[in-house]
C-alpha cells in the first residue's frame, strides 16, 4: 500500500510558435490519496488527468509542486532513481499496451526480466498472476487471440507482477464493452480488498466512478475543481463541470423541454424531491401524502447506488384538493429536499 500526495503540482509546456504563450496543462492541483483507497479523476478530455497520471510515476517532470508516493519524493529523484521507485508503481492502460510478437505468459514476465528476478522464481510468480486474473489457460496464447477484457486482464497482471503499492489506471475500461467493463472493474475492486493495492484511476465515464471509487476528484481545464467522497461529490453537486458528469448518469430534475411535456400529459402539482441515504426515506414520504388525503403518481426520475449508498431524484405529481395539496407539499418541505415545480 502506497499514500500519494500531489500538493500544488503544475505542469506548463511552451507554446508552439515564437510569441505563444505557454500551455497549462495541471495548474496547482493538490489531491491526498490515502494508503488502500480507489481514487477516481474523472474529467473531460484536455482536463488535464492523464497528464498528472504520468507526473505521479515520474514519466514527466512537474513545473512546480511535489509528488510523494510512500516515502518517494517523486519529484525530488534523479531518472536513474526513479526507475527503482517506478517497480513499485503498476501500470494500466486503454490500449493494453501488451507485447503482440509475444505469447500471453511472456507478456506478464517482461517486468521481472527486467527486475532480474530468477527464471524459476520467474515461471511461478507468472503463474500466481495468470491464476489471479483468470487467465491460466491463456498462458501460452498470443494476445491477437484474445478478446479486449482478455487483453486488459493481462496487462493488469503484467502490472501486478512486481508487486506495486500503488495502481494506476489510465482509462482501463474505456475500450471495453459495458459487461467486460465490470468484469475489469470487479477484479480492481478484488485487488484492492485483497492484495490492499492503492489504485488511482482516470476516466470520463460518470459508472466507472460510482462502481468503483470510495473518493473522486472533478478536474477542468487542469484544476481540481471538487473533490471528496463519491457520494458526497455527485449527490450534491457544487461545480458545473460535476453537474454535467451527474446529469449523464443519475436521476435528476427534468429539462425544462421534458417539464413541459410532463405538463402536458400531468395536470396535478408537480414536485421534485431529493433523497439521500440517511435522510428522509420514500416510505415516509408517501405515508405523509396519504395522511393527508393527497394521491400521488411517479413522473421523471429514479433512485440509484452512489459509492454504495442510496441516491436519486423523484419527480412526483400530487393529486387532490388544492388546499390539501399545499398542506401536504409544507409538511413535505419539513422532511425532504422538496422543490415545487412551477
Amino acid at each position: 500500500m502506497a499514500r500519494v500526495q500531489i500538493l500544488g503540482v503544475s505542469k506548463r509546456y511552451p507554446g508552439r510558435g515564437r510569441d505563444a504563450a505557454e500551455v497549462v496543462a495541471v495548474d496547482d492541483v493538490t489531491i491526498d490519496v490515502a494508503s488502500g483507497e480507489i481514487h477516481a479523476i474523472i474529467g473531460y478530455s484536455g482536463a488535464g488527468k492523464s497528464t498528472l497520471l504520468r507526473l505521479v510515476n515520474g514519466l514527466e517532470r512537474a513545473s512546480s509542486g511535489r509528488i510523494l508516493v510512500g516515502d518517494h519524493e517523486i519529484t525530488a529523484l534523479s531518472e536513474s532513481k526513479l526507475r527503482g521507485v517506478r517497480a513499485g508503481i503498476g501500470m494500466i492502460f486503454q490500449q493494453f499496451n501488451l507485447f503482440h510478437s509475444k505469447k500471453v505468459a511472456k507478456n506478464v514476465e517482461y517486468p521481472l526480466i527486467v527486475a532480474g528476478m530468477p527464471p524459476a522464481e520467474r515461471k511461478a510468480r507468472v503463474a500466481e498472476l495468470l491464476d489471479f486474473v483468470g487467465l491460466a489457460d491463456k498462458a501460452d496464447a498470443y494476445t491477437d487471440q484474445l478478446s479486449g477484457g482478455q487483453k486488459q486482464r493481462v496487462g493488469i497482471a503484467r502490472a501486478l507482477a512486481t508487486n506495486p503499492g500503488l495502481l494506476l489506471a489510465d482509462e482501463a475500461t474505456s475500450a471495453l464493452d459495458p459487461e467486460t467493463s465490470q468484469e475489469v472493474l470487479a477484479l480492481l475492486k478484488r485487488i484492492n480488498a485483497e492484495l490492499g493495492i492503492t489504485i488511482i484511476l482516470i476516466t470520463h465515464e460518470m459508472e466507472v466512478v460510482r462502481e468503483i471509487a470510495s473518493r473522486v476528484t472533478v478536474m477542468d481545464r487542469g484544476r481540481a475543481v471538487e473533490q471528496g467522497e463519491v457520494f458526497d461529490v455527485f449527490s450534491a453537486p457544487q461545480t458545473d463541470t460535476t453537474r454535467r458528469f451527474v446529469a449523464t448518469a443519475l436521476p435528476t430534475a427534468p429539462d425544462p423541454e421534458h417539464l413541459d411535456e410532463l405538463r402536458q400529459r400531468h395536470r396535478g402539482r408537480l414536485v421534485s424531491l431529493t433523497f439521500r441515504d440517511g435522510d428522509v426515506d420514500q416510505p415516509v414520504v408517501f405515508r405523509t401524502l396519504a395522511e393527508r388525503g393527497v394521491g400521488v403518481s411517479i413522473v421523471h426520475g429514479g433512485i440509484t447506488d452512489v459509492g454504495g449508498r442510496s441516491f436519486g431524484r423523484l419527480t412526483l405529481e400530487l393529486i387532490g384538493d388544492d388546499l390539501k395539496v399545499e398542506h401536504a407539499v409544507a409538511a413535505l418541505g419539513q422532511e425532504a429536499d422538496l422543490e415545487v415545480l412551477a
